[in-house]
């Protein structure tokens, strides 16, 4: 009861100074001395008044107004102790006793680093931290460190106490500020934070992805006893002498050594695929690294005050990363999406036509695949008519639009609207150098004219020979059934979901985020492939080679690693345009694919189905008017949504867009016609 009664009269006082010294009783329980702790750093963030109250508000002891106000309240506070000894007396004493008691290599050297040693973990672990409250009921250090910083502002205030407020504070709280006790701890952390180093250095992911002449020194071995150098030194009391500032140097040295066998793995992931673990095993040493430094600072600094300021505002900082879910993701993110970039730019290069002899082509391999695409639908509407269970429907009819995708990507025809997704790669390529020069803007700007004439050419392609191919097929199927293979009422149907007075346009935006998820999906399986070196298991595994020769085991990794990206897309692409709906409509969401190529040969088919009077009806020229639309939005997302992963995984946050798209209007302006059809010459250059 006594205990709950001294909780509630903190809470009750917590905004009140004289209230809260008052309350400080270093005889009282751990738990509730910390909570007196939490309530002081709270009273410090209390924020100052308005600016249209500032002028009448009594300034704190004299503090000029562009001093933070918690700095300004620490001073107050410092001020109000040293005219009242006996509050002076007690909260000095409350403060020594509680960090005495804590453990301090909680804070310096387990605080702010992950526990686990895997990217799922560490992520689950960041939740728990994120939503469930902690405790002051604790001995570590860091656990209390947590509630008394939680905002990343408390960093900026922090690092604006100047020095002798430092040394005024730490007076209050250390019985000897010239020994500073501190220091032991400090030592000793750096010990705790050398094995850890060595751990993290010498596990098996590590060793096989760093470069071998990094390692011949054997720097990660060399940590440890260079920490346990540092550490015998102190304890001769050679405290800022010459012996302990040679062995700090000495763990410089060692620890420049293990960041540098440790950034030597990005090249081997460059080459031979990302791995989300061993990227956050880097991260991992890096950051231990840092942290060793900052210890090393703090232990041989001549101001060692303004060194501890400086660690405790990083401390605060990875206290608020360390619960913030984003920071996880932001590294890993923008070296997987990096990798999925780079390996469907490969493959986009061959999606970007640039003269005329390549528009011929991709018109020639769009009309190929807008053929296959014909039969495909016909298919679908053979399947829809089975009456299948919803899921069974959706299952076969993706089942069909992926080998359709895969049967054209063998002929070496091309759907138009995957082309987006694959090309935005290459395309943010072109913006690395775009602040440099204006070269590089007008480079861009030729690939966006060159893009975009590709997929008129790509989309004008499936539309024209889709056409044709589903009507003759219909029509083939006449004589053999009497009836069209699609009925009238199956064809109204069609014309009445197709229509653009409904929510096709809707529609054709999410099918846009599906040929992105393909692409996606392509550039991680390659990924996955490559880091898994399953092109050389396929060829030198004994079992294949056994199976299938040597010479064609060869050919089988060959093939495999030049198509598994292009495989995956299809493939994937093709199910998701089946089942994403069935899923969705499960959940009770009324979503649909619309796919212009796929769109247009139902429409087409429909047309066959009702014959010539079709052409009088309005539905029919609604669908056909929403074609266009319909493949803008397809291209126009998935390029969108590519283009954004492709800039985050080149970190271009401040791309200067005003030139790109003062250069785009020009180059509109002059020569619209490059946009749809191929010229031979640039009358929109510079003189």
């Amino acid at each position: 009861m006594k205990a709950r009664n001294k909780v509630r009269q903190l809470a009750s006082t917590r905004w009140d100074l004289t209230a809260l010294l008052n309350a400080a009783n270093p005889q009282d329980e751990p738990t509730q001395r910390h909570l007196w702790m939490i309530h002081l750093v709270q009273w410090l963030r209390i924020p100052g008044p308005k600016a249209t109250e500032a002028a009448a508000e009594p300034q704190l002891d004299g503090e000029a107004s562009a001093t933070p106000w918690p700095v300004r309240r620490l001073r107050h506070l410092l001020n109000v102790l040293d005219r009242h000894p006996d509050h002076r007396v007690r909260v000095g004493e409350l403060l020594r006793v509680s960090l005495a008691e804590l453990d301090a290599t909680g804070l310096l050297a387990d605080f702010g680093f992950a526990s686990r040693t895997s990217f799922m973990s560490e992520l689950s672990e960041r939740l728990r931290l994120k939503f469930l409250p902690g405790t002051p009921q604790t001995h570590d250090l860091g656990e209390l460190f947590l509630l008394l910083f939680q905002d990343e502002d408390d960093a900026l205030w922090i690092e604006a106490i100047d020095e002798a407020t430092l040394a005024r504070l730490a007076a209050l709280c250390v019985p000897d500020a010239r020994a500073m006790p501190w220091k032991d701890a400090m030592v000793e952390s750096i010990q705790l934070l050398a094995s850890q180093l060595r751990a993290a250095g010498l596990s098996s992911a590590m060793r096989q992805r760093m470069a071998r002449e990094l390692l011949a020194d054997r720097p990660f071995h060399q940590v440890v006893q260079a920490a346990e150098a540092l550490r015998s030194s102190h304890l001769d009391g050679d405290a800022g002498g010459p012996a302990l500032l040679q062995q700090a140097q000495y763990l410089r040295a060692v620890l420049a050594a293990c960041r540098a066998a440790a950034a030597s793995v990005s090249g081997h992931l460059d080459e031979h695929g990302i791995s989300v673990d061993v990227v956050f095993q880097v991260d991992r040493i890096r950051a231990r690294a840092a942290r060793i430094e900052r210890l090393l600072n703090c232990l041989v600094s001549p101001h060692p005050l303004l060194e501890m300021r400086a660690l405790v505002a990083r401390l605060v900082r990875a206290g608020v990363e360390r619960r913030g879910v984003r920071a996880l993701f932001k590294r890993h993110y923008a070296l997987l999406a990096r990798k999925v970039t780079e390996r469907s730019a490969e493959t986009g290069e061959h999606y970007i036509t640039r003269d005329m002899a390549g528009y011929n082509t991709m018109l020639g391999q769009a009309m190929g695949g807008g053929a296959l695409i014909g039969a495909t639908t016909l298919v679908k509407f053979g399947i829809t008519a089975l009456g299948l269970s919803l899921f069974w429907t959706g299952f076969w009819a993706g089942f069909n639009y992926a080998l359709s995708f895969v049967l054209i990507y063998l002929l070496h025809g091309t759907v138009a609207t995957k082309q987006p997704a694959m090309t935005a790669p290459s395309m943010a390529a072109k913006l690395e150098n775009v602040s440099a020069s204006d070269a590089a803007v007008e480079s861009f700007v030729d690939e966006v004219t060159h893009l975009i004439r590709t997929q008129t050419a790509g989309i004008l392609g499936n539309v024209i020979a889709v056409v044709p191919v589903a009507l003759a097929l219909q029509l083939a199927t006449l004589p053999l059934l009497d009836h069209t293979l699609v009925g009238t009422e199956s064809a109204h149907h069609t014309l009445a979901h197709l229509t653009l007075w409904g929510p096709t346009l809707l529609y054709a935006a999410f099918t846009g985020v599906l040929l992105f998820g393909a692409s996606l999906i392509a550039g991680w399986t390659e990924n996955w492939f490559v880091l898994h070196r399953l092109d050389s298991a396929i060829a030198w595994n004994p079992r294949f080679t056994r199976l299938l020769g040597a010479q064609r085991a060869q050919r089988w990794a060959r093939w495999w690693r030049d198509h598994i990206s292009s495989l995956a897309a299809n493939v994937s692409l093709g199910f998701m345009l089946g089942l994403v709906p069935v899923f969705a409509s499960f959940f009770g969401l009324p979503l649909e694919v619309r796919h212009v190529t796929l769109s247009t040969g139902q429409i087409a088919v429909a047309a066959g189905a009702l014959g010539w009077p079709v052409l009088h009806e309005p539905a029919f020229w609604w669908c056909v008017a929403a074609i266009p639309l319909t493949g803008a939005l397809n291209v126009a997302v998935s390029f969108a949504l590519a283009f954004r992963v492709a800039l985050a995984s080149r970190s271009l946050r401040n791309v200067d867009r005003g030139r790109i798209y003062t250069a785009l209007r020009q180059r509109l302006w002059r020569a619209p016609r490059s946009f749809v059809w191929p010229v031979n010459r640039r009358p929109w250059g510079p003189p």
